[in-house]
């Protein structure tokens, strides 16, 4: 591979530096070489995977302790929450309350930006919680739970590299903006690594996940284009947010 993404530090670099900014985690380095986040992106998968081993280790903790399988996958959702300070579900509730309440551009990017929660807002938090902790519920251990949140959690965010390339930013500031322009090298290094993820669900729940996501991202680009004319930090937690529904569904059809 060529650039940014040849030298195994920067590698390395770009890997904090996903880690740190979708996750709460810290890392000593806060440097990570001067890459930006568009560099980076391309491991955001990686973030994805810490999140899982997170969430698996309280599921496998809690019922350890005799948990019921309904709690357990509760605290095991909650920790991955915590783990990412509810980053993608502020924008899942910011993309809901600008597009079901504005009428035009620029009020609906208004609303967007509004850190106050409305009905849209609420409505699609409670759907997006009671889908994913019903999939994981359904789920029979430790064992399937990580390999289901690693499929979702990594996934999910390798769409961001090409969400982020195909789509322009739909504002002058931000922190889609602000983030810079990813490469079509960097799109496609993300979007491949979520789908080796995708593997953990066998070779049958990974094509049909890929087929799923990639309806969902086209339909999902389509509406951003069409309401607010390309991407922001808000869309791209929403994107995160429906992809990890969409895999853990397909996890509960096929792991459970």
């Amino acid at each position: 591979m060529s650039g940014g993404l040849s030298e195994p530090r920067r590698l390395l670099d770009d890997i904090g530096l996903s880690l740190v900014f979708l996750t709460r985690l810290r890392l000593p380095s806060s440097d990570f070489g001067g890459r930006s986040l568009a560099e980076a992106i391309w491991a955001a998968p990686f973030a994805g995977l810490a999140i899982a081993v997170i969430g698996a280790l309280v599921y496998a903790i809690v019922g350890a302790l005799g948990l019921a399988a309904g709690p357990a996958a509760a605290l095991a959702l909650a920790a991955t929450m915590l783990v990412t300070g509810c980053l993608h579900e502020d924008g899942l509730s910011d993309i809901a309350d600008g597009l079901g309440g504005g009428r035009t551009r620029e009020k609906k990017l208004e609303i967007m930006r509004d850190s106050r929660i409305g009905a849209y807002g609420a409505a699609a938090l409670g759907i997006s919680l009671l889908i994913r902790w019903s999939a994981l519920s359904e789920l029979a251990g430790p064992g399937h739970i990580f390999l289901a949140l690693l499929a979702a959690h990594a996934a999910s965010r390798g769409l961001f590299g090409a969400f982020m390339h195909l789509l322009p930013p739909a504002r002058s500031d931000g922190l889609s903006a602000d983030a810079g322009s990813v490469t079509a090298e960097t799109a496609v290094v993300g979007a491949a690594l979520g789908a080796v993820a995708l593997l953990a669900l066998g070779l049958g729940g990974a094509i049909a996940a890929v087929i799923l996501l990639g309806l969902l991202f086209a339909a999902f680009r389509a509406l951003c284009l069409s309401q607010i004319g390309g991407q922001t930090g808000d869309t791209i937690g929403a994107l995160q947010q429906l992809g990890e529904i969409a895999v853990l569904l397909v996890a509960s059809a096929c792991l459970s």
